[in-house]
């Protein structure tokens, strides 16, 4: 009589992997070597589902179906918890569909692009201690900018403005030019409530049909 087993016996290449290694080598083709318990080095990709990036030393997660079908799919333990990457192939996209996305950081936040940086948005806000910005070729357009300092300095090599109206308002005013200053005007009204005074090595006051000059009291010479 001949038993036959109702177990049917699985082959061990198609066994279930599922167990935690040691992180030992990062290979060029994007693949991954990890060090189990028992000394057992295994080549694995790692999933789309673990965004935070592999290194060296660090204790992973395992899984897959069978030895030739394994993937890295957690990062269970970092060797060097001091530094974490969130690293993606493709673009990366943080998103909510309704509630808010916020990036908060207790010493302090870094933006870094090494192409275009564009910020879209119906309304968005950035509140820092202290923040530095390096742009290289920037344009903002926009309806209205209102800005509110405590002190602004402003230094380049050519300042251009055009505007259809321009007020400025100050208590006191200081400008200096080394080498000439033009102003083109269709008409020029300057008053001050106390002195005016005008002077230079050589001064000259035309008119192409009028000079007027008018005073309770004149002194030339």
């Amino acid at each position: 009589m001949k038993v036959v087993p109702l177990i049917r016996e699985i082959p061990a290449e198609a066994v279930p992997v599922h167990f935690m290694g040691k992180l030992v080598a990062c290979l060029p083709d994007g693949r991954f070597g990890v060090e189990d318990e028992n000394g057992v080095d295994w080549s694995c990709r790692r999933a789309a589902s673990c965004l935070l990036k592999p290194e060296l030393g660090d204790t992973v997660l395992l899984s897959g179906p069978d030895r030739h079908r394994v993937y890295l799919i957690a990062v269970i333990e970092q060797a060097d918890a001091s530094s974490s990457c969130i690293d993606a192939p493709g673009d990366l996209v943080l998103g909510g569909n309704a509630g808010t996305v916020s990036i908060a950081s207790a010493s302090g936040v870094h933006l870094h692009s090494g192409g275009k940086l564009e910020m879209n948005g119906a309304q968005w806000a950035l509140q820092a201690g202290k923040a530095d910005c390096r742009i290289d070729d920037m344009r903002y357009t926009g309806q209205v900018a209102d800005a509110t300092l405590g002190r602004l300095r402003l230094v380049g090599k050519t300042f251009e403005t055009v505007a259809d109206r321009i007020v400025q308002m100050a208590r006191t005013a200081l400008r200096m030019v080394d080498e000439i200053e033009q102003v083109r005007v269709g008409h020029l009204d300057c008053e001050a409530a106390d002195t005016v005074r005008i002077h230079g090595k050589h001064t000259a006051v035309t008119g192409k049909d009028l000079v007027k000059v008018d005073a309770a009291q004149i002194h030339m010479g």
